[in-house]
C-alpha cells in the first residue's frame, strides 16, 4: 500500500512540474487588483444605490432509520447583512447578529416507511422489463437506508425555494446572492434527472396536479425543463436539444401566426439541413397539441400561453406545502404527500422535487434578471477540470490567445484546475498578490471539446455530442487571501459562477464564434473574456464584493465568504436541533417499560445483535 501512495505522489510531483511550461499562457488570463472607484460606479448603475442588502444560503440534510421507517430531513438557511460600497476604499460590511432568533430558514421532517423507499426515490427506480419501472432485485434494508436520496433532494429544494423567497421579498429584497453550489453544475444536473420521459407517467404526482383549475400535464412540464427566456441573451439558443424550446418560446411571444420562413428569420436559421429539422419539429409539436397550424403557419396553443404561469404557481403551493404550511389540518400529516381533489393521496417522489427544484431554479434566475440580482454560486473543493481539459484546448486549437499550448501537455497536468492554479500561485507568490481572478469564460465549456477532424473553429460534446446551454452561466477562479508573515501561505483557489446579464455581458468583444455538426452545421456561441483588459465590470465587482466578505481574523474563514460560513454554521446549528432531538426520541422509546415487546420485534436484527455487542464489550 506504501508503495502505492508513493508512486501516486511522485507522479502528481511530476504534474507539478509541468505546470512552469504553461506560467506565460497563463499569465494572460489572470486579472490581478482591486478598483474600488469603478465597483463603486457598477454597483450604482446595475443595484440602483451604493448599499444593498446581501445574503448567503446554504443547506443541511439529515436521515435516521427509526425502527421500521426512516425520518428524512432537510432544510436551507441564510444569513444577511448590507454592504456599503465606496469611491476609494474598501466595501463596508455590516452582518445581521440574531441569525437564530430572526434569520430566515425553511425545512421539511418526512417519515417514510422503509419498504416504500423504493417507490418515491429516483435513485431505485429500474428501466428494465418491469412495467411498474419499479427496481427488480432486492435490496436489504440497510442498503435502502444508506442509498436514498431523499433527504438530499428535500434540501436542494430548500435551498432555491429559500433563494427565491429571499428575492422577492417585498419588505427587504435582497440584491447580492451568495449560494454554496455550483450554478451551472447544478442547472446541468437536475435537467438531467428530469430527463426521462418514461418515469414522468409512472412516478410523477404532480401530474394532473390541478392549478387554478387545470391540470399540469407532460407539455407543461416539457416546457418548464429549459424556459430560460431572455431574447436578449438569445437563449434559449436555436441549436440542439434546446431548438424546440426556442420555437415554443419565440411563438410565446408572438400574438400573430408565423410561417416557417419567418420563424428560421427570427432565429437566424439560413442552413437547409437546420431548416429542414425546424419544419420537422414544428410538426412534431403539433401532433403533440402544444403548437396549432394553420394555412402553413403556426401558432402556439392558447393552453400552454400560460404553461409557465401555471408551473410557477405550483412550486409555490408544493413550496409552501412542504417547508412552510401548518400541517393540523392536512389528512396525512406528512409534507410529501398531496392531497388531489377526489379525496386519494400520493407521495411526491424526487423526480417531482427534481422537477420543483428545477422550475424554482428558473423562477430564481427569471427574478435576478428583473430585479437586478446579482446571483453568484462559489464552489470550495472543487473537483473541476474543464479549464485545463476543455476551455484551455479548445481555445489553443484556433489560437484565440495568441499561442498554442502542446496537446500532450494537458495530460501531464494535475488533475483538477483548483490544484493547478493554486500551485501557480504558489510559484508566482513575488509576482502575484491576491485577490486575483481568472478572465471569465462561458460554463458551457464544461461540456465543450476541440473537433480536431473538422477544423480551429469546430466542437463537439465531450459526451454523445451534447453541448449545454452557452450565455447562461459564466465561470471562473478566484483566490482572495495571502498570510502577511509568508506570501507563499495562500488561501485556497474557489471556483464562482455567475448569472449573466445582457446589459454588461453581450458584448461583440465578448462573444467568441464555433461551429457543432449536428444537424447540419450549428453555431455555439460562447462568452470568453479574453485577456485581463477587456473591462469587465460585473467581475471587478464581484472581486472587490468577495475581497470584502472574507476574513483573515477567523481561521476556517481565511480566503473563504463570511456570509456563506455564518449560512453554514446556522445549518449546523439546526441539523444538531434535529439530530438530538431525534436521537433522544429513539432512546425514550427505546427505554419504555411499554413499548418493550414493541421495540424487540420492531427493531431490525443488526440493531439488536449491535445492542448486545455494546453490552458485552461493556461488561
Amino acid at each position: 500500500m506504501l508503495k502505492g501512495v508513493e508512486r501516486q505522489l511522485t507522479d502528481y510531483k511530476n504534474r507539478f512540474s509541468q505546470i512552469d511550461e504553461l506560467n506565460t499562457f497563463i499569465s494572460k488570463l489572470l486579472v490581478t487588483g482591486l478598483d474600488f472607484e469603478r465597483a463603486y460606479r457598477t454597483a450604482v448603475d446595475f443595484f440602483g444605490s451604493d448599499r444593498v442588502r446581501f445574503a448567503a444560503v446554504d443547506g443541511t440534510e439529515y436521515s435516521k432509520r427509526l425502527f421500521d421507517f426512516i425520518l428524512f430531513f432537510g432544510g436551507a438557511y441564510a444569513a444577511s447583512g448590507e454592504i456599503q460600497f465606496h469611491k476609494d476604499s474598501r466595501p463596508t460590511v455590516d452582518y445581521y447578529t440574531k441569525h437564530i432568533e430572526e434569520g430566515r430558514g425553511i425545512s421539511s421532517c418526512v417519515p417514510v416507511y422503509i419498504n416504500e423507499v423504493p417507490e418515491i426515490d429516483q435513485t431505485f427506480f429500474s428501466e428494465g422489463d418491469d412495467p411498474e419501472g419499479l427496481l427488480t432485485q432486492p435490496l436489504s434494508e440497510q442498503e435502502i437506508a444508506d442509498n436514498s436520496q431523499i433527504a438530499n433532494w428535500i434540501m436542494t429544494f430548500a435551498e432555491y425555494y429559500l433563494a427565491y423567497l429571499l428575492v422577492t421579498d417585498p419588505n427587504d429584497p435582497v440584491r447580492i446572492l451568495f449560494m454554496d453550489r455550483s450554478l451551472s453544475g447544478t442547472q446541468r444536473a437536475i435537467a438531467k434527472e428530469t430527463s426521462k420521459k418514461t418515469y414522468w407517467d409512472k412516478k410523477c404526482a404532480i401530474l394532473g396536479f390541478k392549478v387554478d383549475g387545470e391540470p399540469i400535464d407532460k407539455n407543461d412540464l416539457f416546457i418548464g425543463r429549459y424556459y430560460v427566456s431572455n431574447p436578449e441573451l438569445m437563449l434559449p439558443p436555436a441549436r440542439g436539444d434546446f431548438l424546440r424550446h426556442s420555437l415554443i418560446l419565440l411563438l410565446e411571444r408572438k400574438d400573430s401566426p408565423l410561417t416557417l420562413k419567418q420563424i428560421c428569420e427570427e432565429l437566424e436559421i439560413k442552413d437547409a439541413l437546420r431548416e429542414e429539422r425546424v419544419g420537422r419539429y414544428l410538426n412534431s409539436l403539433v401532433r403533440e397539441e402544444v403548437v396549432l397550424k394553420s394555412h402553413s403557419k403556426y401558432l402556439l396553443n392558447p393552453r400552454y400561453r400560460k404553461s409557465w404561469d401555471r408551473i410557477s404557481k405550483l412550486v409555490r403551493t408544493l413550496g409552501e406545502h412542504i417547508f412552510r404550511e401548518e400541517m393540523e389540518g392536512s389528512a396525512s400529516g406528512i409534507r410529501m404527500i398531496i392531497e388531489r381533489e377526489d379525496g386519494s393521496s400520493q407521495y411526491l417522489s424526487t423526480l417531482d422535487i427534481a422537477f420543483l427544484t428545477l422550475f424554482c431554479f428558473y423562477m430564481l434566475i427569471e427574478e435576478c434578471w428583473k430585479r437586478k440580482v446579482l446571483l453568484l454560486g462559489i464552489t470550495k473543493d472543487t473537483a473541476a477540470s474543464d479549464f485545463k481539459n476543455h476551455f484551455v484546448p479548445v481555445c489553443s486549437n484556433c489560437n484565440i490567445f495568441g499561442c498554442v499550448v502542446p496537446p500532450e501537455l494537458f495530460s501531464n497536468l494535475p488533475n483538477t484546475d483548483r490544484m493547478l492554479l493554486q500551485h501557480y500561485s504558489f510559484n508566482c507568490c513575488d509576482t502575484l498578490h491576491p485577490p486575483w481572478s481568472l478572465i471569465e469564460y462561458d460554463s458551457a465549456f464544461t461540456t465543450i471539446v476541440p473537433d480536431l477532424d473538422k477544423g480551429p473553429r469546430y466542437v463537439r460534446g465531450a459526451r454523445k455530442n451534447k453541448i449545454t446551454m452557452e450565455r447562461l452561466f459564466l465561470k471562473t477562479y478566484v483566490q482572495l487571501q495571502a498570510a502577511e508573515h509568508d506570501p507563499k501561505v495562500r488561501s485556497n483557489v474557489l471556483l464562482i459562477d455567475r448569472l449573466a446579464y445582457a446589459e454588461y455581458d453581450m458584448r461583440e468583444e465578448n462573444i467568441e464564434r464555433f461551429h457543432q455538426i449536428y444537424v447540419g452545421e450549428e453555431p455555439v456561441n460562447v462568452f470568453i473574456l479574453k485577456n485581463e483588459k477587456i473591462r469587465n465590470e460585473l467581475q471587478n465587482l464581484i472581486l472587490v464584493t468577495l475581497a470584502a466578505t472574507t476574513s483573515s481574523t477567523i481561521p476556517e474563514i481565511f480566503g473563504h465568504n463570511k456570509p456563506l460560513f455564518i449560512a453554514d454554521n446556522v445549518a449546523k446549528w439546526n441539523y444538531s436541533l434535529f439530530k438530538n432531538l431525534i436521537d433522544t426520541t429513539k432512546d425514550w422509546i427505546m427505554t419504555n417499560k411499554e413499548l418493550k415487546k414493541f421495540v424487540y420485534y420492531m427493531t431490525s436484527f443488526r440493531e439488536r445483535r449491535g445492542e448486545f455487542e455494546r453490552l458485552r464489550r461493556g461488561a
